[in-house]
């Protein structure tokens, strides 16, 4: 709610800068902002979707939700982005065919100099939640929010070199409009890579894997853990793995080693997170 509330005054700042001071850089902040906006009301949607339990449709909850306004969020800022790039090149292009380009105004200067000291400080507050919360949304708005700061840096150094170096260098400008839009392309791909990847339920990296077995391996009396097949649901951790124990010890007793397993393994991953062991007997040999 606070980072829409901002996101929505800075919309209006932006769009009455760029267009008063003649400022295509300032106007493709404003659509930044507006993008910002709209991944602030997905974010409000879709996580409070996930955040539900599971019920009768949806046996591992609702958490996939959550990935799916990941992938908006990388979708809506990668459209941002190349409509920013496309619209500066556009403009690039009209200057060297010789179209003048009108010099910017101080009131686009002041909007980006307020951006940038505003949308810092909103992505320091947002990620630091997104931790605590644990939610991957939360986090890539954080940084939908510092790419919003990093493009107004854009903007204020193309605004402030055409204004202060007069009417030869105003194609700064839309020149760095297009460095901004490039810059938000980069921040799009690597949200809308992992997302696809939970999407289509990759796997974990190599390391939590690793990790997993080590603690699996470490409950006495449990040998050879194996067939782990990991992925992620939301911001919880899905995991099945097969085991092997003493075939000769009581199915009671068998049971307490696997429910051990899984204690220490949501010890370390989250009481959400989920595991399934599958127990395989092995008969130790005789003296």
């Amino acid at each position: 709610m606070i980072g829409s509330v901002v996101n929505l005054l800075l919309v209006g700042l932006k769009a009455v800068a760029g267009v008063a001071g003649h400022s295509a850089a300032m106007v493709s902040d404003a659509v930044h902002s507006l993008s910002d906006f709209v991944t602030d009301i997905i974010v409000l949607v879709f996580v409070r979707v996930s955040a539900r339990p599971q019920d009768e449709d949806h046996d591992y909850g609702h958490g996939k939700y959550e990935t799916l306004a990941t992938l908006l969020i990388g979708l809506a800022l990668a459209a941002a982005a190349i409509g920013i790039v496309v619209s500066g090149a556009v403009k690039f292009a009209h200057w060297l065919q010789g179209d003048s380009i009108p010099a910017p105004g101080k009131l686009a200067l002041w909007a980006a100099l307020v951006s940038i000291v505003s949308k810092e400080i909103l992505f320091q507050y947002t990620r630091i939640k997104g931790r605590k919360l644990d939610s991957k949304a939360l986090e890539a708005n954080a940084w939908h929010h510092r790419s919003d700061a990093l493009s107004s840096i854009g903007s204020a150094i193309g605004i402030g070199g055409a204004i202060l170096l007069g009417s030869r260098w105003t194609v700064l400008d839309p020149l760095a409009s297009i460095v901004v839009g490039a810059m938000l392309v980069k921040v799009a791909w690597d949200l809308l890579g992992p997302s696809f990847g939970e999407l289509s339920d990759s796997s974990l990296p190599t390391e939590v894997e690793n990790e997993m077995l080590e603690i699996i391996s470490s409950v006495p009396g449990v040998e050879d853990p194996h067939n782990l097949r990991t992925r992620r649901i939301g911001n919880r951790i899905a995991a099945e793995v097969h085991i092997r124990l003493d075939g000769s010890q009581s199915l009671e007793h068998a049971h307490e080693k696997a429910t051990e397993v899984e204690r220490r393994f949501r010890d370390r991953f989250g009481e959400q997170s989920h595991i399934i062991v599958h127990m395989e007997p092995f008969n130790r040999p005789s003296r």
